[in-house]
C-alpha cells in the first residue's frame, strides 16, 4: 500500500503493517461501500503505542490508521478486537518476518474453540467492567459515552461466539443474523430503540448533521476521536447512518448516532461552549427516546445489559458449540 511505504515505515520501532476492519472479508475488485474506510494497522516495536493516526484520505481512499505495539500483536489469537484481522492473508507489509507466520498461526486456529471462548470471555469481562460504574459526576455527553460503547459490546459477544468479525460501526447489523430474534430485540431494548420507526431515526440523523457541521467547524483541541469528527470522515458518521436508515436498518443505525453525537458536544463544550448549549436540546431530545434523561436512568439501563449477560452467554455458549 502506498501510504505504508510512503509513511508508515518511517515510523519509530516499524515492523510490518496489515489491513483490519469490515474490508477484511471483502473480495479483490469489491467497491468501498459508503459509510466505509480502511482500517490498516502499523505494528511497532515499542513500549506503548502513540495515538492512532486515525482517518484522512490518501489517494481519493478514506484510510483509517491504528498503532499497536507487536508485544499486542504476538497476542492476536487470544484478542477479540485483533485476531479478526489476521484471520486471512491481509499482511500489506513484514520487513522482520514476524507477521506472515503470525497470521498462519491465527488462521490455522481462530475458530478453535478454546481461543474463540477466550475472546468472547474477553468482550463480556468488558462489558461487565466499564458498565459497572456511571460516574455521575462527568459532563452529560462523557457519561453518555462511558454507557453506550460498553452496551454495544454485548454485540461483540455474540459476533465473537459465532466466528464473525466484531465490526464497530455496523456491530448491531452484524449481530443481526447469527442472534436468536427474541435475544436480538432484548440486546435493541437495553440500547433503547427497539421500537423507533424510519422515521424516528432521520428525524435524528438529521439534526445530528447539523451538530456535525459545526463541531467540524469548532475543532480546535486534540481528542482521541478527532479524525472522527472531520469533513473527511462525514460519509461515515452521516451518510454511513442515512444509508442504514434508507435500507429500513434505522435501528442498526443508532449505536453509531449516538456515539457521534456524545463526540460531536465533547468537541463542543470544549471548543465553542455557546455552540454545545445551542445544540444540547436536539441530543437530548435523542437520548429522551432513548429512554435516558438522568444518570439514574443510565445506571439502570447498565444494570438491565449486567443482569442480562448470563442469559446472553448461554447463547454464546451454543454459537461456540456449533
Amino acid at each position: 500500500m502506498d501510504w505504508v511505504v510512503g509513511v508508515g515505515r518511517g515510523e519509530v520501532g516499524y515492523s510490518g503493517a496489515y489491513f483490519a476492519g469490515s474490508t477484511v472479508g471483502m473480495a479483490v475488485g469489491d467497491e468501498l461501500p459508503v459509510g466505509s474506510d480502511v482500517d490498516v494497522v502499523v505494528v511497532l516495536d515499542v513500549e506503548v503505542a502513540p495515538a492512532k493516526a486515525g482517518k484522512f484520505v490518501h489517494r481519493g481512499v478514506l484510510v483509517e490508521v491504528t498503532y499497536v505495539p507487536w508485544h499486542e500483536v504476538r497476542g492476536a489469537l487470544g484478542s477479540y478486537h485483533l485476531a479478526g484481522g489476521l484471520r486471512t492473508d491481509t499482511v500489506i507489509d513484514d520487513p522482520v518476518g514476524r507477521l506472515r507466520p503470525l497470521q498462519a498461526v491465527v488462521a490455522e486456529h481462530f475458530s478453535d474453540e478454546v481461543w474463540v471462548r477466550r475472546r468472547c470471555e474477553e468482550a463480556r469481562a468488558r462489558v461487565e467492567t466499564r458498565l459497572a460504574v456511571v460516574d455521575g459526576t462527568a459532563p452529560w455527553h462523557q457519561q453518555v459515552m462511558g454507557w453506550v460503547f460498553p452496551t454495544g459490546v454485548a454485540a461483540h459477544v455474540v459476533l465473537v461466539a459465532a466466528r464473525r468479525n466484531p465490526t464497530v460501526r455496523l456491530r448491531y447489523l452484524a449481530a443481526r443474523p447469527v442472534t436468536p430474534a427474541p435475544v436480538y430485540r432484548e440486546l435493541l431494548e437495553q440500547l433503547g430503540c427497539a421500537e423507533w420507526t424510519v422515521a424516528r431515526a432521520r428525524h435524528h440523523l438529521e439534526r445530528l448533521a447539523v451538530t456535525f457541521d459545526l463541531a467540524v467547524r469548532a475543532a480546535r483541541t486534540p481528542l482521541s476521536f478527532s479524525t472522527d469528527i472531520t469533513a473527511a470522515a462525514r460519509p461515515v458518521a452521516i451518510d454511513g447512518s442515512r444509508e442504514l436508515i434508507d435500507a429500513g436498518d434505522h435501528r442498526e443505525a443508532v449505536f453509531w448516532m449516538v456515539v457521534t453525537y456524545a463526540r460531536c458536544h465533547t468537541v463542543l463544550a470544549l471548543d465553542a461552549p455557546e455552540v454545545d448549549r445551542e445544540l444540547r436540546p436536539a441530543f437530548d431530545e435523542l437520548m429522551a427516546d432513548l429512554g435516558i434523561t438522568t444518570t439514574a436512568d443510565l445506571r439502570a439501563r447498565a444494570e438491565r445489559t449486567l443482569g442480562y449477560l448470563p442469559e446472553l452467554w448461554a447463547v454464546a455458549e451454543e454459537l461456540m458449540a456449533r
